[in-house]
Order: C-alpha cells, then sequence, then structure tokens
C-alpha cells in the first residue's frame, strides 16, 4: 500500500519518538539523505531516520555553511516521512534565524512530518560539528531558542546540541547542556565527543536521554552501538554514512563509464529494475488506478 491511501498513524511522531528512546535498549538512527534511501533503511529493520543537514547540502552541491533554507529540509523531511512513516530526527542547524524563526520552524517540521528537531548552539556561518574554529552563541541565546521552540511545539521533541567541547571544555558543555534541558529541551546532543571517559563523564553529569554521533571520518572514534548504550546513552546517529556510500558509488559509476563507454561490466554494482520497483511499491500505485495495466519487468539480460 502506497502513502498516497494510507491512514493516519493515531500517535503524532514525536510521541513515537519519545517512546523509542525510552525503552531499555539504544535507539539506533540511521541517517536517510532521501525517501529511497529511507525506504531502505525501513526494510533492513531500523524504527526511526535521521535527516542530515549536512548530508542534503551536500546533495544540493553546498557545503555544509547553513545555506541551505528550511523549505528545502522540508521537502525532503515530507518525502521520507511520507514514503516510510518512521519518526525522523532532523537536523535544524542553528534553528534559521533567532527566536521566531526557531518557532516556525517547529511548526513547518512539524506540519512535515517530523518526529523531532535538532537546534545547536553555533552562530553563522555554521560548520560541521567536527571541524574547527566553530562560533558559539551565548548559553543564554541558546536556551532563548530552545524555550521557543518547546512553546511552538505540540508534540515535536527538542534536542539541543552544543559544540562547546572543543571551545569552552567539557564542564562549560556539561554547564550549557543543563541550561538547555531547564529551557525545555528534551535530550541533549553533545557533539564531537573524542574519548570513552568524555561520553561517560557527560551522561554521569546529564540527567536526560542523550544521543551520540558515529559520523566518519570526524574527531569521534569508532564505538559500537552497544558500546554508546554502555556509556549511558539512549540514541545513536549514523548520519551522513547513507550520501558518503551514494558519493563513492558515482564516483566509481562515473569513472567506469568515462573510461569503457558502457556499463555492461558493472552491472553486478546496480539494484535491478524489478528490485527498484519493489523498494518503491511500483504495483501499489499501479493497482491505484484499475486503467492501468500491469508493467511487465523485462528479464536481466545474460
Amino acid at each position: 500500500m502506497t502513502w498516497l491511501v494510507e491512514q493516519k498513524m493515531p500517535t503524532p511522531p514525536g510521541d513515537r519518538m519519545a517512546e523509542l528512546w525510552r525503552r531499555p535498549n539504544i535507539l539506533r538512527i540511521p541517517g536517510a539523505h532521501h525517501a529511497y534511501a529511507g525506504i531502505v533503511a525501513k526494510r533492513a529493520g531500523f524504527e526511526a531516520l535521521y535527516l542530515s543537514g549536512g548530508a542534503l547540502s551536500q546533495m544540493l552541491g553546498l557545503p555544509d555553511l547553513g545555506i541551505m533554507t528550511l523549505e528545502e529540509v522540508c521537502f525532503f523531511a515530507r518525502s521520507i516521512y511520507r514514503a516510510t512513516g518512521l519518526p525522523i530526527l532532523v537536523d535544524g542547524d542553528t534553528g534559521y534565524g533567532e527566536v521566531l524563526n526557531v518557532v516556525r520552524m517547529v511548526r513547518e517540521l512539524e506540519d512535515a512530518g517530523a518526529a523531532a528537531v535538532q537546534i545547536e548552539d553555533q552562530i553563522l556561518p555554521k560548520k560541521c560539528g567536527h571541524l574547527n574554529d566553530k562560533k558559539l552563541a551565548s548559553p543564554q541565546e541558546m536556551a532563548a531558542k530552545i524555550a521557543a521552540a518547546r512553546k511552538a511545539r505540540r508534540h515535536l521533541r527538542i534536542v539541543a546540541r552544543t559544540d562547546a567541547l572543543a571551545q569552552e571544555g567539557i564542564e562549560a558543555a556539561i554547564a550549557r547542556a543543563r541550561l538547555y534541558l531547564e529551557a525545555g529541551a528534551d535530550a541533549i546532543f553533545p557533539e564531537a565527543l573524542t574519548s570513552e571517559e568524555m561520553f561517560r563523564t557527560f551522561a554521569r553529569a546529564v540527567d536526560a536521554p542523550l544521543l551520540a554521533n558515529m559520523t566518519e571520518f570526524g574527531r569521534t572514534p569508532f564505538f559500537t552501538a552497544e558500546q554508546f548504550e554502555d556509556f549511558g546513552f539512549k540514541m545513536v546517529i549514523w548520519p551522513a554514512t547513507s550520501m558518503r556510500v551514494a558519493s563513492k558509488a558515482l564516483h566509481e559509476l562515473y569513472a567506469t563509464l568515462a573510461e569503457a563507454g558502457t556499463v555492461e561490466g558493472y552491472l553486478q554494482h546496480l539494484s535491478t529494475r524489478a528490485e527498484v520497483y519493489d523498494v518503491i511499491k511500483y504495483s501499489d500505485y499501479e493497482a491505484l488506478d484499475s486503467t492501468i495495466a500491469q508493467s511487465i519487468v523485462p528479464p536481466p539480460l545474460s
């Protein structure tokens, strides 16, 4: 069945996300940079998704410097939610402006089907959390944005991200996290921690659901979901992995095509037409209109 005719779920997405992170085991949240990736992640058994601002910016050919607009993010959030029905944590960067912009962001993302939004305490031009020379908003400015988001939300959960570790140290990052919780955040995302002890220290000091970022090529060493759970964290994201896999595959594809002038020898790396149609439920869409004859997928060439 397609989202065109599916019934609306009785429990709002934000409430479903909170139910997931209240469970005993850590919630594994892979990044999905478009709807197709979200469907594949759901088929693999994941129960929630992450929509990365960095991954989306790169999809648009832009750097992750806060250039992308709220409308662009809402388009992807809406399409992923419609395609999967899963709770989505959306990267809201710095809130797309000040307090009133944050209020609008919350309402727009809720209308798009988002379950939670992440807001970070950088100022524009913001950077990936694992790069150097990030510029921070004051704790009070960030707390005001969190309070505004809390006031505006109907069900959307608020995840406050602090990037203060590199510039101000872990004690300051912990102090910011506590302030953000007082302002109304539902969960805390301490960015770019660099050791097991840092994760454990943060978990001991902050009484809230905590989110870990297991991005590749960053400052955080590789840990498994089970290790993050042991550290005291309730959620872990792999924010841009799906985009990086797609990027690597595109480089290889175009290099092969440019050199060989054909992809015949590369077919083993491609999903077949039948596999793609199965993912997007092609026949279900056809069934909505009895005047459309069922398409017959041609067999692969031998």
